[in-house]
């Protein structure tokens, strides 16, 4: 099959640092992505995510750092750049012949689904299609490591869902994918591990269940719910619960200390439930 690999392939990155001229792109960035997974790279406009993906196809010249990756690396940053006077099949055909052992570009066309407008220019397509012709185009190298920079950009949602059943299969088949998108359910979909990006640097990595957690949402109820407004932190108020007690948002050590806080002040918990934030909420939470 075009997209299976010989062998899995991760990719660790350290100490990357890019600048260009006063602007500092990357300051030390640390990347770890396990073989045969999807790991989403997030971040605000300007965190340095397009850099550390160009880093990765060899298209930008690193001041310092060190990437290490197994085979072969293909893919696409921003808007994949297609020849508008060719037809999408003449335009995989280009790239194959520059290829030394080129995938098979029927296969690749109809892995995208691409097959019904594979013989009309390019010209006259969406950018959906051309994104999904980007695809097909890194697909053609037979990559261990597949760079993806917003996948889903102008697709349809029935467009879109075959793109994630199409990302789950290649991993499945053993290749490793970074995945670059501000669309959260995408990322929640298909991703396993996440890293942010803050500023050239990262704010955190980790499984899309732990990123839920980090911030935190707890509801409690106490003996005395006036006191335990009062004395919950500035940095930990958000609304009251719809249902009824206090809601506070923190880590485990936090919570912990408020509990404790409580204690001394003589106000009792008598329920404490803790709860996990939608991704969207957990990512604004730590990007604030």
């Amino acid at each position: 099959m075009l997209a299976t690999v010989a062998a899995v392939a991760g990719v660790v990155v350290r100490g990357l640092h890019k600048g260009f001229g006063p602007i500092t792109a990357l300051a030390g960035v640390d990347l770890e992505v396990q073989p045969g997974t999807v790991h989403g790279l997030l971040g605000p406009n300007g965190a340095g995510k397009t850099t550390l993906l160009r880093a990765l196809l060899g298209l930008v010249r690193l001041d310092a750092g060190r990437i290490d990756v197994e085979g072969v690396v293909a893919g696409f940053v921003e808007v994949p750049g297609a020849y508008p006077y060719l037809t999408g099949r003449q335009n995989l055909e280009f790239l194959a012949a520059l290829d030394d052992d080129p995938g098979d570009v029927s296969e690749a066309l109809d892995l995208v689904g691409l097959m019904d407008r594979a013989d009309t220019k390019v010209s006259g397509w969406s950018l959906g299609m051309r994104q999904r012709l980007g695809i097909a185009a890194a697909l053609l190298r037979r990559p261990d490591v597949l760079v993806l920079d917003e996948p889903a950009n102008g697709l349809d949602p029935q467009a879109a869902r075959s793109l994630r059943q199409l990302i789950a299969g290649l991993t499945a088949d053993g290749l490793t994918v970074l995945l670059c998108s501000h669309d959260l359910a995408e990322v929640d979909a298909l991703c396993e591990d996440i890293t942010v990006l803050l500023a050239g640097r990262v704010a955190w990595t980790g499984t899309v269940s732990e990123l839920r957690a980090r911030p935190g949402r707890s509801v409690l109820t106490t003996s005395d719910d006036v006191l335990a407004r009062q004395l919950r932190p500035r940095a930990m108020a958000a609304t009251d619960d719809a249902d009824g007690g206090l809601v506070v948002l923190g880590d485990t050590a936090a919570v912990d200390a408020y509990v404790l806080t409580l204690a001394q002040h003589g106000v009792a918990v008598r329920s404490l439930r803790q709860e996990s934030l939608p991704l969207e909420e957990a990512f604004l939470e730590l990007t604030r």
